[in-house]
């Protein structure tokens, strides 16, 4: 069985309640080695609670999709380690120059000799050696798929398809409006909650279990998310 592991992530996310981390995540994200920039996005992010939720391990194969700048990323390679691989995808339509300069500064950074970043499009995201993987994870832009025009049901089978039985698809994204579908996609890089379930378990995914601890009370879920640069 593969799962899905759905994390609702609202704008302007202020404290919360959480349960106390457990010492690998939380020495992660304390390393001083990170950058000063990654360590200024934390309190936004939620990094401990993120990882502990991504319950990773040494050794470990993982995707993450979408990963920008690479924050999410350099936390999971750090939490797979030198024996784990890690596959970083971005789409060349957010700038193949730009996002190559970020990604030559990242990988020369401590702990990342186990990533591979890669340009590919959102309906075949993953190379062909990125199978049998543990774990993929798409923080903050599975909207992104449906904004740009691509197929998130050919995203979600390529996802299924390169997990081994029992690996885990998580998906963060910032939470439209109930029943506004994918109308928010666009306007306000928002997506429906359930938009996200049912194309991931039309896939086959079953759902594993979902979070909270990104989610802000006060959010109306009408503005764009104030979120924070990866």
């Amino acid at each position: 069985m593969k799962t899905l592991a759905l994390v609702v992530l609202a704008a302007a996310c202020g404290p919360s309640k959480t349960e106390s981390p457990t010492v690998g995540p939380a020495q992660i994200v304390a390393n001083p080695d990170r950058t000063e920039h990654d360590h200024k996005l934390d309190a936004g992010r939620k990094p401990v609670e993120m990882l502990t939720f991504f319950a990773l391990s040494p050794g470990m194969h993982v995707a993450d999709l979408g990963a920008g700048g690479g924050y999410t990323t350099e936390l999971i390679a750090r939490s797979v380690g030198p024996s784990g691989v890690v596959f970083a995808q971005d789409t060349p339509n957010w700038g193949e120059v730009e996002l190559g300069k970020a990604w030559t500064a990242r990988l020369a950074r401590p702990g990342l000799a186990n990533t591979k970043h890669f340009m590919r499009q959102w309906d075949d995201p993953l190379p062909p050696e990125a199978k049998s993987l543990d774990a993929v994870t798409f923080v903050c832009a599975y909207h992104d798929v449906v904004a740009e025009k691509s197929d998130p049901n050919k995203l979600d089978q390529a996802v299924f398809a390169a997990l081994k039985s029992g690996g885990t698809y998580t998906v963060i994204d910032n939470s439209a409006k109930d029943g506004s579908g994918v109308a928010d996609c666009d306007k306000l890089h928002r997506i429906d909650e359930k938009v996200v379930r049912d194309d991931v378990l039309r896939a086959g995914f079953k759902l594993a279990g979902q979070s909270d601890f990104l989610r802000n009370p006060g959010d109306t879920r009408a503005l764009i998310p104030r979120t924070a640069s990866s």
